[in-house]
C-alpha cells in the first residue's frame, strides 16, 4: 500500500515553523516526512533557509514519524566524511527512522564555497564516489580513501545507529536514475515519469522502494491559490538544466515573468476541491511509487492539513483513488 508524506520546504518556512509542521503532520495521518536541504531559497521570496541537521534534530524530538532527506548534496559545499557524521547521528536521534537522500545537486547552493561548478556527468562520478564514502563510514571502521574526487585521513564515527541508515537517491534524467538503481537502497523522484522507474529498476533498483515528491496548494479558493504558487514556486516551471546551472535566487526571479497561470492550472492542484487533488496524485500511484510526499506551498498550512486529514487522505487510502 502506498503511504503519504509530508514534505518540509526549508525554502519557504523557518526552523520553528518546519517543526511545527511536522507535528502538524503526523496528527493529520502523514505516515513519514520529507525535508528538503539547501543554502539559498530558489527565489527571495520564499525567504528562508535553516540548516536541514539541526532541524531535524528538533523534528526527532516531537514526532515518530520517518525522516528523509529530499534531498542532500555531498559533493563540494559539504564534504561526504561530514555528511555521513550528520547522517549517522540523525538516524540516532530519530531511532533510526532517517534516510539519506541524496543528489547531485545544483550551483544555487553548492557554489557558495566558491568551487568549480562541475557538469552534469562529472557529478555523478563524484557522487558515486561520496556515496561509497559515506557506506564505509557509516560502518564505524577507520577509513583513509584517495579517490578522483574525494580524500579521507583516517576517519571513524564514533556516534552510530544499531544500523546504518538506507540511502536514496535522486535521478531526474535517465542517466540518474540508472546510476540510483545500482549504487542506492531506493529512489527520489518528483515527477510520475515512468521512463524514469523503469531505468532505476534496469540499473539494480528491481525491488527497491520509490519515493516521489508534489507540490500542492490549498486555499479557499482556486485563484489565491494561483497566486500563491504563482508568487512563491514559478521556479518550478522552468524548463531544461536551468534550476542546476543558476547561481543566485535572483536568476530565478528574472526568468518568473515567463510562468503563466495557464501553466499553473495545468500543473498543480490548486483550490479547495479534494477531487483536484486526489486527480494531481493519481499518476504518481498509477506509476507505482512506493511513497508520495505532498507538499502545501504557501502560509496556509493548518487549513491544508485540515483539509488533506478530513477529505484528501481517506479518498488517496480509499479503494479507488
Amino acid at each position: 500500500m502506498t503511504r503519504f508524506g509530508y514534505f518540509l520546504a526549508c525554502e519557504e518556512h523557518g526552523p520553528r515553523a518546519l517543526v511545527r509542521q511536522a507535528q502538524l503532520a503526523e496528527r493529520a495521518g502523514f505516515d513519514a516526512l520529507w525535508i528538503s536541504d539547501h543554502y539559498h531559497p530558489w527565489l527571495e521570496e520564499q525567504g528562508e533557509s535553516p540548516l536541514v541537521w539541526a532541524v531535524i534534530g528538533a523534528i526527532a524530538q516531537v514526532t515518530r514519524l520517518p525522516v528523509t532527506t529530499a534531498v542532500t548534496c555531498p559533493l563540494v559545499r559539504v564534504h561526504p566524511a561530514v555528511v555521513a557524521q550528520a547522517a549517522a547521528t540523525c538516524a540516532v536521534m530519530t531511532d533510526g527512522r532517517f534516510t539519506l537522500g541524496v543528489g547531485s545537486g545544483e550551483a544555487l547552493n553548492e557554489h557558495v564555497t566558491d568551487p568549480r561548478w562541475p557538469p552534469a556527468d562529472e557529478r555523478l562520478e563524484m557522487l558515486e564516489e561520496a556515496v561509497a564514502v559515506i557506506r564505509r563510514l557509516l560502518t564505524g571502521e577507520l577509513v583513509t580513501h584517495r579517490g578522483a574526487h574525494y580524500r579521507v585521513d583516517t576517519a571513524r564515527l564514533f556516534t552510530l545507529p544499531e544500523r546504518p541508515p538506507p540511502i536514496f537517491m535522486s535521478g531526474l534524467g535517465e542517466k540518474a536514475a540508472r546510476l540510483a538503481g545500482r549504487i542506492a537502497d531506493g529512489y527520489i523522484g518528483t515527477t510520475p515519469d515512468t521512463a524514469l522507474l523503469e531505468a532505476f529498476q534496469e540499473g539494480g533498483g528491481k525491488g527497491k522502494p520509490t519515493q516521489a515528491g508534489v507540490k500542492v496548494c490549498w486555499a479557499p479558493d482556486a485563484a489565491r491559490a494561483r497566486d500563491t504558487v504563482r508568487r512563491l514556486w514559478p521556479n518550478m516551471f522552468l524548463p531544461g538544466e536551468a534550476a542546476q546551472l543558476l547561481p543566485q535566487p535572483r536568476h530565478f526571479a528574472q526568468l518568473a515573468s515567463l510562468v503563466t497561470d495557464e501553466m499553473v492550472e495545468q500543473n498543480i492542484a490548486c483550490g479547495p476541491d479534494p477531487e483536484a487533488h486526489v486527480t494531481a496524485l493519481r499518476p504518481y500511484l498509477e506509476a507505482g511509487f512506493d511513497e508520495i510526499y505532498i507538499n502545501q506551498i504557501g502560509p496556509d498550512q493548518e487549513g491544508f492539513f485540515d483539509f488533506y486529514a478530513g477529505q484528501v487522505l481517506p479518498r488517496l487510502r480509499g479503494p479507488h483513488p
